[in-house]
C-alpha cells in the first residue's frame, strides 16, 4: 500500500501490499476520532493482528499521526497492520481548516463534524476495492452509522465497537427500551434500572442516552440507535468474568453476538509501547519512573480527569488543597493548566513547590497505563471513564470516583455498587454539557476524605484492595490462552475469514 490514493481524499496507506489470494481475516477498523475511543480500537485491531488477521485502521491526518508510533511498533514486530490516512473536506462540511479530531473541534461545529467523517465513506469504499486484500469485515466505532452503507456496498459485515462495558450499554438499553423515564419531568428524579435482577438506580440526567437529550442530535440519535440495531454483532472492550450477566443480558436484549476483548490495553507489555499511546507525553516516562520508584508500594494516589473531563480553575484549587492535605504521594494529571485564570496558575505552581518531592503534577498527557501498574500506586482517583476504569481493573487498583458526564455515571455504579472497588465523590449530576448551567462544586473535605478512604487502612479499605487484587488476576486470565477474551479473538479472526 506505499502508493497514493487515487485523489487527495482516497487515503494513503502505511504499509505495503499484503498481496490477493490470502485466506486471512481483513478488519477494517473506523475508530471515532477520539482519543478515549481511538487506543482502545487501534489496541484491538493489534490484538486480532498478533492471532494473524490483517487489520487495516482508518484515520484522518491528526488521528493517524497521533497512532502511528504505536502502529509502526506492531509492524516492526511482525504484525500485519497498517494505517490508512482520509482527510476531511472542511469545505464541503462547513467546518475550520484543521479541525480532524473531535477534541480540536469547536463545539458549535460538532455536527459539521460529524457529516465531514460520513462524506468518507466514498473515498474509503474507493480505497479498498482498489487495494488488495479485499476486506472481510468492517469493525466501526458505534457513533459511525453511516458505516452501515459502507459495509453493504463492500458486501462484508458490520460489527459496532464500543470502548464501554456491557454494563453501561444494558443500563442505557433497559432505560430506554422500557422508558424508564416516562412521565418523570425532573432529570435528577432516580428511577429503578427495569429488567436486571440487581436495584440500581438512575437519572435521566445519568442517562440521557446517547445523543439524546437535545432537539438537534435527536436525528444523530435515532440514526445511531437503527444502525446499532443492524449490525452484525458487537467487539466491546471489558471482559466476560468480570460482567458475565452483563454481557449475556446485552447480547440477549440486542439479540446478537458479542465479543468481549478485553482488558485491550494488555497487548501492550513494554514500558515503550505502552508511553506512546496516544497523544505525545508531557513528562519523560523515564522520570515518571523513577520518581514512582522512589516512593513506598501502594502509597502514591494517581488523579486523571481523562481527555475529555476536566476540572474548571475554581475546582482545581479545591482538589489541589484536598490532596495535599491528605499526606498522600500524588500525580495529579492536569490537561488543561494552561487555559486556567493567573490566579489558579500561581496557585498550582505554589503548591508544587510545597509538595515537591511528594507530589508531582504533570500539565498535559501522562503515560496512564504505565503509572498505575508501577508498585508505588495505590489508587486512582477518576472520572469513571471507561479505559480509565477498566486500567484501574487491570493494574489491581480501588479507586475514588468523580464523573462528569454521560456513561461515567453508570461506570461509577458499576465500580461502586457491583465490583466494589469504588469510593464516591457524591457528583450525581454532570459536570459537563449540561443543560441548564450550574456550578457543581466538590470541596477540599471531601476530596481529602476521599482520597483517605481509598488509600488507609481499616477493613472496608483492605477489602475494597482485596477486590481489586482479584479482578487483575482475572483481567490478565481472560487475556491468556484458555481465557475468554482471548477465545473471543480466536474466534473473532477465524469467523471472518476470506472465502475460499
Amino acid at each position: 500500500m506505499g502508493s497514493q490514493g487515487q485523489a487527495a481524499t482516497s487515503g494513503r496507506g502505511d504499509a505495503d501490499d499484503t498481496g490477493g489470494g490470502t485466506q486471512a481475516a481483513h478488519f477494517v477498523f473506523i475508530p471515532l476520532m477520539a482519543q478515549g475511543h481511538l487506543i482502545p480500537a487501534v489496541d484491538t485491531a493489534l490484538l486480532l493482528a498478533t492471532h494473524g488477521a490483517i487489520c487495516s485502521i482508518v484515520g484522518t491526518p491528526a488521528t493517524a499521526a497521533r497512532v502511528r508510533r504505536t502502529v509502526d511498533s506492531a509492524r516492526q514486530s511482525g504484525l500485519t497492520v497498517r494505517l490508512v490516512e482520509f482527510p476531511l473536506d472542511y469545505a464541503e462540511a462547513g467546518l475550520p481548516e484543521g479541525a480532524d479530531n473531535m477534541d480540536n473541534v469547536p463545539v458549535e461545529y460538532m455536527q459539521n463534524y460529524f457529516h465531514a467523517i460520513a462524506l468518507l465513506r466514498a473515498p474509503i469504499e474507493s480505497y479498498f476495492r482498489a487495494h488488495a486484500p479485499y476486506p472481510t469485515c468492517v469493525v466501526s466505532d458505534f457513533i459511525h452509522p453511516w458505516t452501515t452503507v459502507l459495509a453493504a456496498n463492500l458486501g462484508v459485515p458490520r460489527l459496532s465497537f464500543f470502548s464501554m462495558c456491557a454494563f453501561c450499554l444494558l443500563c442505557q438499553h433497559n432505560v430506554e427500551r422500557f422508558d424508564a423515564f416516562e412521565g418523570v419531568a425532573d432529570h435528577n428524579e432516580a428511577v429503578v434500572v427495569p429488567g436486571l435482577e440487581k436495584r440500581f438506580l438512575v437519572t435521566r440526567a445519568q442517562a440521557p442516552g446517547f445523543f439524546r437529550g437535545s432537539a438537534e442530535w435527536e436525528e444523530f440519535a435515532d440514526y445511531i440507535e437503527r444502525a446499532r440495531a443492524e449490525a452484525d454483532g458487537v467487539i466491546m472492550n471489558t471482559f466476560e468474568e468480570m460482567e458475565p450477566e452483563y454481557v449475556a443480558g446485552y447480547a440477549a436484549a440486542r439479540k446478537m453476538r458479542v465479543w468481549t476483548v478485553g482488558p485491550v490495553s494488555l497487548y501492550h507489555q513494554r514500558a515503550a509501547t505502552l508511553a506512546a499511546r496516544g497523544n505525545a507525553i508531557a513528562i519523560d516516562a523515564d522520570e515518571c519512573l523513577r520518581w514512582l520508584d522512589g516512593k513506598e508500594p501502594g502509597s502514591v494516589v494517581y488523579v486523571s480527569f481523562g481527555s475529555i473531563a476536566q476540572a474548571v480553575a475554581k475546582q482545581a484549587v479545591e482538589l489541589g488543597i484536598g490532596l495535599e492535605a491528605s499526606g498522600q504521594p500524588f500525580i495529579w494529571v492536569l490537561r488543561n493548566a494552561h487555559e486556567y485564570d493567573e490566579a489558579a496558575r500561581a496557585f498550582l505552581d505554589e503548591l508544587e513547590a510545597r509538595v515537591a518531592g511528594r507530589g508531582l503534577l504533570v500539565r498535559g498527557w501522562a503515560p496512564q497505563v504505565l503509572i498505575l501498574s508501577h508498585a508505588a500506586v495505590g489508587g486512582f482517583v477518576t472520572h469513571c471513564g471507561w479505559n480509565s476504569t477498566l486500567e484501574a481493573v487491570t493494574a489491581g487498583l480501588p479507586v475514588v470516583t468523580w464523573p462528569h458526564f454521560t456513561d461515567q455515571f453508570l461506570n461509577e455504579k458499576f465500580t461502586v455498587e457491583v465490583l466494589g472497588i469504588g469510593v464516591s465523590v457524591g457528583v450525581t449530576e454532570p459536570l459537563m454539557y449540561q443543560a441548564v448551567e450550574k456550578e457543581i462544586m466538590v470541596g477540599r473535605d471531601v476530596v481529602e476524605a476521599a482520597v483517605r478512604s481509598v488509600m488507609g487502612g481499616g477493613e472496608e479499605a483492605e477489602e475494597r484492595r482485596r477486590r481489586a487484587r482479584a479482578l487483575a488476576v482475572m483481567a490478565r486470565a481472560a487475556m491468556q490462552e484458555g481465557g475468554s477474551s482471548h477465545g473471543n479473538l480466536l474466534d473473532l479472526v477465524s469467523r471472518f475469514k476470506a472465502a475460499s
